[in-house]
């Protein structure tokens, strides 16, 4: 065999050579495309737990709530902005105002309807 021909040596090392590079690097594409952020994918960001609140009414904490449960005290009139407020990570109890995370459910709430 001279060293042209395909069947040669030469040529089927540097054959399989090329195949193993290519395949390390398809590994590394299909890699990369499975970790990569792609808005709006279904799995593409992590379940994130709910956040849990706690509020004082009466002087008595009522809690664990979640956003919904907040909600329904807040349209029910039983937390305002001025509510002793705790979650997770707070080192005391808050008035809602100076709590960003409660606050904003406050301030989503659409106001009642007087007819």
């Amino acid at each position: 065999m001279d060293n042209n021909s395909f069947f040669s040596l030469d040529r089927l090392v540097e054959f399989g050579l090329g195949m193993g590079i290519a395949n390390q690097m398809i590994n590394v594409m299909n890699r990369s495309m499975q970790e990569m952020y792609i808005p709006g994918s279904v799995h593409s960001i992590p379940n994130i737990p709910p956040q849990i609140y706690y509020v004082a009414i009466e002087g008595k904490p009522i809690g664990p709530l979640n956003d919904a449960d907040l909600s329904r005290l807040i349209e029910q009139k039983k937390v305002t902005k001025d509510t002793l407020s705790w979650m997770p990570g707070m080192n005391g109890w808050e008035a809602i105002e100076r709590v960003p995370a409660i606050l904003k459910l406050v301030a989503l709430m659409p106001p009642s309807l007087n007819l």
